[in-house]
């Protein structure tokens, strides 16, 4: 799944690129790679011990929860100016500061002698060839990621997807695939709904006071009289309002 936002709606990406991810891949056990998947060349090699399904369980059990990851250096993460990966494609490895992650689910869909099969619902910046790294050293060998494939961002956890393919048909036919409104991406936060003076008040970067939001604080939905999504404002949780990143009607 990649959602993408259109005109407006880019205001809210950062919203959806901080929530958490759910990821299926496939870990091929007994080598690793450069690249931490099946571009890159084999760097080592490791026999792969009998493993069970409980055993796999078990070590799968220890990567739940909030930890320090260290990002590979084939990312697009930044030193002195430059990509990760092309310092790495130059043969220069850098020192790479570890970064918090939180893992909420990982689970075993499949395994066979020399393949997991994974899913995993992790938060941002988690880095999936990593945690595969990791996954097979905890397994007593080493591995590298064959497959993956992203399953969905929330909050879109059961919304349809539509393939490259199927838009460029739709687009040729004249015709858009279904567009969802911008505000279901942050569906989460409260909602203040304005009349029409403070509407026009808080769009002119004006803060205003709103009964119904005494009890909300930090960053909150805004609607006008019409019920149209002006944006984004903070909540003090005494009432007042002010505008923080609001839509171009």
């Amino acid at each position: 799944m990649l959602p993408i936002c259109l005109e407006e709606a880019t205001k809210i990406a950062g919203d959806i690129l901080a929530g958490r991810k759910c990821y299926r891949f496939t870990v091929g056990l007994g080598a690793r790679t450069a690249t931490g998947d099946a571009e890159g060349a084999i760097i080592e090699q490791l026999a792969v011990p009998g493993l069970t399904p409980a055993q796999i369980e078990q070590a799968l059990g220890g990567f739940l929860g909030s930890q320090s990851q260290i990002p590979p250096m084939y990312s697009a993460l930044k030193h002195g100016g430059q990509p990760l990966y092309r310092l790495a494609r130059a043969g220069q490895e850098v020192e790479r500061a570890a970064r918090l992650i939180e893992i909420s689910s990982l689970t075993l869909v499949s395994f066979e002698e020399l393949r997991l099969s994974l899913e995993v619902i992790c938060s941002k910046g988690t880095y999936v060839r990593t945690l595969a790294e990791d996954i097979a050293r905890a397994l007593g060998t080493c591995g590298y990621v064959t497959q993956l494939r992203r399953m969905y961002v929330e909050p879109f956890e059961s919304e349809a997807m539509c393939t490259l393919e199927g838009v460029a048909a739709l687009r040729a036919a004249g015709q858009w695939p279904a567009i969802m409104a911008a505000d279901f991406a942050i569906r989460h936060l409260g909602a203040v709904h304005l009349d029409a003076p403070d509407s026009a008040r808080l769009l002119h970067g004006q803060a205003i006071r709103n009964a119904a939001a005494a009890s909300l604080s930090g960053r909150v939905r805004l609607y006008d009289e019409a019920a149209r999504f002006l944006g984004i404002g903070e909540a003090d949780g005494q009432g007042e309002v002010r505008p923080r990143r609001l839509f171009v009607l």
